[in-house]
């Protein structure tokens, strides 16, 4: 399928919970976004999950969902679950992440509300959630969404949908993508984590979170 109106390169991105920092560095360099609606869920991706840097180093958040396992379901049509307090869970795990960290409290009360707000379909979620986060971090850019799946993408369009994934090492791909280090809170215990949540690069490096990008 082709994207229409697609006159320059296409970033083709999956919806992503706390996206990492690569991919918010996608968003920011191009400008022609399109958000995949219509692809299948897949499991144990930042579709669902981010990756912080905790007390014992990285440290996974995953929003549960309710799926049918013998039927493949749209990401359009995937439904958050919440018969267990996992934005508790999340949000005491952010906290004690980050509450330490320089800048958290200049931006946690941004986030707060989807801690406390249920959505029913996950891709609503993430797509308030981005919207806040490139609003904090001065990104002001048009995000597009499929209207169907693009199963064959254009030689025109940079396709990230699978690529930017948290088993695939970032740094043995050829796209571009390069992290410098900034302060961490851990980091004297473990070291520098690159590629990281976007929320660990806003809370240690604040208003400089564009320029690391």
């Amino acid at each position: 399928m082709k994207i229409e109106n697609s006159n320059e390169t296409v970033v083709l991105l999956s919806t992503a919970y706390l996206a990492p920092i690569e991919y918010y560095s996608k968003i920011l360099n191009y400008n022609n976004i399109y958000i995949e609606k219509f692809e299948n869920y897949t499991k144990q991706t930042y579709r669902n999950r981010c990756v912080i840097y905790g007390a014992n180093g990285p440290l996974s958040l995953i929003i549960p969902i309710k799926k049918n396992s013998s039927v493949k379901t749209l990401i359009k049509d995937i439904k958050i679950d919440y018969s267990m307090n996992w934005q508790r869970v999340h949000l005491m795990s952010i906290e004690s992440a980050y509450n330490s960290s320089p800048f958290y409290q200049y931006f946690i009360n941004e986030l707060l509300p989807f801690y406390f707000k249920n959505y029913s379909f996950l891709i609503d979620f993430n797509t308030e959630l981005q919207k806040i986060i490139l609003n904090i971090i001065n990104i002001n850019k048009s995000i597009n969404y499929t209207k169907e799946y693009i199963r064959t993408p254009d030689d025109n369009t940079y396709d990230f949908r699978q690529l930017i994934h948290p088993k695939k090492k970032f740094h043995i791909r050829n796209d571009n993508f390069i992290t410098n280090e900034y302060y961490q809170v851990f980091s004297n215990k473990f070291g520098f984590i690159p590629n990281l949540s976007i929320i660990d690069l806003l809370f240690n490096t604040g208003n400089n979170t564009i320029t690391c990008l």
